[in-house]
């Protein structure tokens, strides 16, 4: 392990594989504010890296209109994004660069954290219909100024620090991590099992119910496209983090994350990205790639193969991805460089454990006079969930689901100190509170959907994370 100094800015580690480093995050689990970004076992361009974050120096978090921050001398306006802005600056005032060797590294110090679906109501005005049961706040974010990074490409690990004001306690965090190394921590916690079956908050005559009212509003002229969800929940016993790993085995999902709050636990194997930003020379490069499009896989080869044939060449399910396409392409728009959106990639076939996808990428540059947390705002939640128009869709989506969606379809993201943003949609995501875990299962209805169908897709896309946590 490379450490030749009491403050030296990182420490090299042996290299950690996904399921490995899951079994060292395993000794921060139960830590409020532990964070796990993980890019699962899977090709894909983006599962280069597993991150772990955990003890901020400050938290924030914003529910019910109101901001609290801890750990930093801030006043709040009790605007989130704006806060959110704010809280990233102070901490921006002790960012320590990294080495140009370390470039490379997804994460240089910030914040991290997530955003839920109800963040919405404070970027558009929409009505308060649906029932708010579980109590996750809005937002919530911790400024983190160490991390261990996994590189898989590289088969590198690293310890490091992000700011000088983490010095007197370096070597314990280093210590500690060398302790850890040596020893197996996922024998921890108590085995994770429902207690009680899945019950979704709508029967399948409800759905149809719910399916024939959007297209009334479609075939009306009102919309063009809806996400409807149901959502299920489960008493359970044991530790959430067990019923993370018990899923990372049936899902190899490139933006998985586990997040404790003490009080909630987010468990989330998503395979969406929301927006990335990156840095090129002097500017802000935006990517994001809406998912629209579904088929489940088949364990025998040609029948898997007939469906992702059949996805790839289905007239509405490239329809339905084209009008999510364009609504993005509106929404970075917003906080582009004039003339630099441009659609990079359309109707691409990704496919995951359990189910083919078709995805698109859009691309642009950050305007000169914006910033990452600008266009979160203005993107906020992602097109790929609501639908279009957008905010009528939201609207929609407010009176027909029974329940808020809370962190599903919100984004689990962090924001760097070099202006790096990535982040997830936070869809195959789930969140556990008081003895229950909820999970959601959704999709996009447009004028040619049928019911039954769309009703099966929802289930489709739960199908190896309902039953997963259901087996004993």
């Amino acid at each position: 392990m490379k450490n030749t100094q009491n403050t030296a800015q990182f420490v090299e580690f042996p290299y950690r594989d996904p399921s490995a480093l899951r079994d060292l995050f395993s000794w921060f689990a139960d830590e409020p504010w532990a964070l796990l970004l993980d890019s699962g076992k899977t090709i894909h361009q983006a599962a280069r890296f597993d991150l772990i974050l955990a003890r901020p120096r400050a938290m924030i978090c914003f529910s019910d209109g109101h901001t609290e921050i801890t750990g930093l001398d801030i006043k709040p306006c009790h605007k989130p994004f704006e806060d959110l802005r704010q809280f990233y600056q102070a901490g921006l005032k002790d960012y320590l660069p990294l080495p140009k060797e370390l470039s490379r590294l997804p994460f240089h110090g910030g914040i991290a954290g997530y955003c839920s679906y109800d963040l919405g109501r404070y970027v558009e005005k929409l009505p308060t219909i649906a029932e708010k049961d579980i109590q996750l706040p809005e937002m919530a974010f911790g400024l983190y100024e160490w991390g261990f990074i996994s590189d898989h490409e590289q088969q590198k690990c690293y310890l490091i620090k992000y700011s000088d004001y983490c010095d007197s306690y370096w070597q314990d965090i280093v210590r500690e991590f060398e302790k850890y190394y040596e020893q197996s921590a996922n024998t921890r916690f108590e085995p994770f099992q429902l207690s009680n079956g899945w019950q979704s908050n709508m029967s399948q005559q409800d759905y149809i119910e719910r399916f024939q009212k959007v297209h009334d509003y479609i075939h009306a002229g009102d919309c063009y496209q809806v996400n409807l969800a149901q959502r299920f929940k489960a008493p359970y016993s044991g530790h959430p983090w067990n019923a993370y790993l018990k899923l990372t085995e049936h899902n190899q999902a490139p933006f998985s994350a586990y997040m404790n709050l003490e009080q909630q636990q987010i468990l989330s194997v998503s395979p969406e990205r929301f927006i990335q930003v990156e840095k090129q020379k002097n500017k802000s490069h935006v990517i994001t790639q809406p998912i629209k499009g579904t088929r489940p896989r088949s364990k025998d080869p040609i029948e898997d193969e007939r469906l992702s044939d059949e996805l790839q060449s289905s007239i509405k399910d490239r329809a339905e991805n084209l009008m999510i396409v364009d609504l993005l392409r509106n929404d970075i728009g917003r906080s582009a460089a004039t003339g630099s959106v441009k659609v990079t990639k359309l109707f691409e076939l990704q496919s995951f454990t359990s189910v083919h996808h078709l995805v698109s990428t859009i691309e642009a540059d950050l305007a000169q006079d914006k910033d990452a947390i600008e266009l979160l705002k203005y993107c906020f939640p992602g097109g790929s969930i609501t639908g279009a128009p957008k905010v009528r869709s939201m609207e929609v989506i407010e009176e027909l689901e029974p329940h808020r969606r809370s962190i599903y379809c919100g984004s689990v993201l962090y924001y760097d100190f070099r202006g790096m943003l990535d982040s997830n949609i936070a869809i195959r995501t789930l969140v556990t509170e008081n003895g229950s875990i909820y999970a959601w299962g959704g999709g996009g209805l447009v004028a040619d959907s049928e019911a039954a169908n769309e009703y099966q897709e929802t289930l489709h896309k739960l199908s190896k994370i309902l039953p997963v946590l259901k087996d004993d």
